[in-house]
């Protein structure tokens, strides 16, 4: 396949769409891009003092590398410089070139069906309880070796989902078109088997 498909998988933390959209680019073949990784190599820079708006319009390919963007702080950094209109627009045109890239690709994030690209062939929303999020982004801290409170996750969480949904550029919101993928009682396979047939199911058609 040598013409642009795009899959926009978008979602709220830790629901999984990460996982689901490294499986399915890895299934077709696509290549893959988490642009939360863009704001969080911005918020890695604003963390060491640079200005959000300079950070973002300088931002290249080899400043998602870092393993430090995985950090809970950097998760944090990274919610409030999305919330910035101008570090949006100067995001934008990366990912839309990335979304059209020849071959097919995947990009996942919390705009990419309403906002990067709506004209996306393939589209999900991928969600689960909160409680749920907050339980998987324990275990992943837990398993780093970060000593951190479930109940402070949990919170963080739902501080994180106010404020992407509420942001008034770009909210968290499924697409009208979008499938919504609850994986609140699926196991890891299931949710990538379910994304799968959706997207194979827009290809065929």
């Amino acid at each position: 396949m040598t013409e642009p498909f795009t899959v926009a998988i978008d979602g709220p933390a830790a629901a999984g769409k990460g996982t689901v959209s490294r499986a399915v680019a890895a299934h077709f073949g696509f290549a893959h891009l988490d642009t939360g990784l863009l704001y969080r190599a911005v918020g890695i820079q604003v963390l060491h003092g640079v200005d959000p708006i300079d950070a973002a319009r300088g931002l290249t390919p080899d400043g998602l590398d870092n393993p430090d963007l995985r950090s809970a702080d950097v998760a944090q950094a990274a919610s409030k410089v999305a919330v910035i209109p101008e570090v949006r627009a100067a995001l934008l045109d990366f990912q839309r070139a990335f979304a059209r890239r020849a071959g097919g690709a995947v990009l996942d994030g919390r705009d990419i069906c309403t906002v990067i690209v709506p004209q996306a062939e393939a589209q999900l929303f991928v969600t689960a309880s909160a409680e749920v999020r907050a339980k998987r982004r324990w275990a992943e801290l837990q398993a780093r070796g970060d000593d951190v409170a479930f109940d402070q996750v949990l919170a963080d969480v739902k501080d994180r989902d106010a404020r992407d949904s509420e942001r008034a550029a770009a909210p968290l919101k499924p697409s009208e078109t979008a499938h919504v993928l609850d994986t609140s009682e699926m196991t890891i396979d299931e949710a990538v088997a379910a994304a799968i047939a959706v997207v194979d199911q827009k290809r065929k058609g």
